[in-house]
């Protein structure tokens, strides 16, 4: 895999406008499904059932195919023609979004979640190709700028719509939203944008992508089932081993296929493999903080979904502020300080959240340690992608930018799967207090993640010797890459 630029010819104004404007509806359309659900899940969990393990696979069931996708829907879209598997992922998107509205049990929308989910993967790393396309290199870093507030906006966002819909509407409404707003941006695509494609040689690495794909489902599931029927059950030693053994295939596999979707190389460069690991424990961190403070609110103290999302603002808004003068500091600072001091800030605002955890908890002393957790994944959000886009040859920019988006996203399935295991040792959903019980550790472990990923922080060195500002605002600032 390599990263090539789209060599479509230029495209005419109008054709920009509504490149920048489709994409970006679809992108954010993508993103806020991530969080949207997170303040809905007391509702589906009151009027579907089900235990904490169910609701925390309405979560993950989105983010594995999601994160599986990435990288192979790139390489589909330089075969088959990325506005054409564009179109095809809003399809299967809206169509997804309609079957999680109209499922009839949790079985069913955990199902069409996963649907959903390989939607996504085609339509966020695709619509970023196109938009890249249509533009010219020179402008290309401010447009793609636009591109990433967008996804920010809908973290922000997420908690907070979530809320709104469930309140004045149902839960089921969160899905029925998408479904017009898909369709229409299926059609407006396939009429207004320009198809293009990547080079002929691009392989599939469906070997690779099929086992980490089921590795990770595997310990994903062996950590679900042990919240609900121990750790030294058959089921979940199985479970885990087969994944342990499955993510070793994948490693192996990757050393021997001639193009493959992790090159192992990359891994030996401490710098790169230091702040994918910051990633990944950040996102762990920050999902599943996300997912335990939803409960707490809505069930432990008894705030309405809308107001649930509202409470979310000192923590979820702060990246807008934020997150653009940490990038700007990175140029001049290095990416090591702001990766490592926001890390640990964010352990510092959940810790002190978890020792504040009350069934009488007043909300307006959680504010100051919630900034404070915002303010410190808003230090990494920019600065990561940075540090590991800075650590490898420029020709490789492509491939580790995709790397990295990818393990971020199995980094949010993998800390609400341990964070929940913990949550089910200590509570239960039953009762205010039996909430409170399990948010308190669970919490803590939070914290505990995000001090790892400070940790792994301090590994990446000092400051890289080279810019990868052009290079990046070229393929991904921040964000996805043209991965081939």
């Amino acid at each position: 895999m390599q990263l090539t630029r789209p060599e479509a010819a230029p495209a005419a104004g109008h054709q920009r406008v509504w490149a920048l404007a489709l994409t970006s509806v679809a992108f954010f359309m993508t993103a806020l499904d991530a969080l949207v659900v997170v303040t809905a899940l007391p509702a589906i969990h009151a009027g579907l059932g089900g235990s904490v393990s169910t609701l925390e696979w309405t979560v993950n069931a989105y983010t594995l195919p999601f994160a599986a996708g990435i990288i192979t829907a790139a390489a589909l879209g330089d075969r088959l023609g990325r506005r054409r598997m564009y179109v095809t992922g809003l399809l299967i998107f809206a169509a997804a979004s309609a079957a999680c509205a109209l499922a009839p049990d949790a079985g069913a929308l955990i199902a069409a979640r996963a649907v959903q989910g390989l939607g996504a993967a085609l339509v966020t790393p695709l619509s970023l190709t196109i938009l890249a396309g249509v533009f010219p290199p020179e402008r290309r870093g401010s447009i793609v700028g636009i591109w990433g507030a967008i996804g920010g906006l809908a973290v922000a966002g997420g908690p907070l719509v979530g809320g709104a819909v469930v309140q004045g509407l149902d839960w089921h409404w969160i899905f029925w939203i998408n479904v017009p707003i898909g369709l229409a941006a299926a059609i407006l695509s396939a009429r207004q944008l320009p198809e293009s494609r990547g080079p002929v040689a691009a392989r599939l690495d469906l070997g690779g992508a099929t086992l980490v794909a089921t590795g990770a489902v595997a310990l994903a599931w062996g950590l679900v089932r042990a919240a609900s029927i121990g750790w030294g059950s058959t089921q979940v030693v199985v479970a885990l081993c087969l994944g342990a053994l499955l993510i070793a295939g994948f490693i192996e596999w990757e050393r021997r296929v001639p193009a493959p979707m992790l090159p192992l190389r990359l891994l030996r460069i401490r710098a790169f493999t230091a702040a994918n690991a910051t990633g990944f424990l950040s996102m762990a961190a920050i999902t599943s903080a996300a997912f335990l403070m939803s409960q707490f609110f809505q069930l432990g103290l008894g705030y309405s979904p809308l107001g649930t999302g509202l409470r979310f603002l000192p923590w979820t808004a702060t990246p807008l502020v934020v997150a653009p003068v940490a990038g700007r500091l990175a140029d001049r600072l290095g990416a090591r300080p702001l990766m490592s001091a926001g890390m640990a800030m964010q352990a510092a605002g959940l810790g002190w959240i978890a020792l504040d955890i009350t069934t009488h908890a007043n909300y307006g002393k959680l504010v100051l340690p919630l900034v404070i957790a915002g303010v410190g994944i808003s230090m990494v959000i920019p600065t990561t992608p940075t540090a590991a886009l800075g650590a490898v040859p420029l020709a490789d920019i492509g491939t580790a930018s995709g790397v990295q988006t990818t393990l971020q996203r199995f980094g949010a399935v993998f800390g609400v799967a341990i964070i929940t295991a913990v949550f089910a040792a200590s509570g239960h959903l039953g009762s205010a207090a039996g909430v409170i019980s399990g948010v308190r550790p669970a919490l803590t472990a939070a914290a505990g993640l995000s001090l790892a990923g400070a940790l792994a922080a301090l590994a990446v060195g000092r400051r890289q010797g080279r810019s990868v500002g052009p290079a990046v605002s070229e393929a991904a600032p921040g964000a996805l890459s043209e991965v081939r």
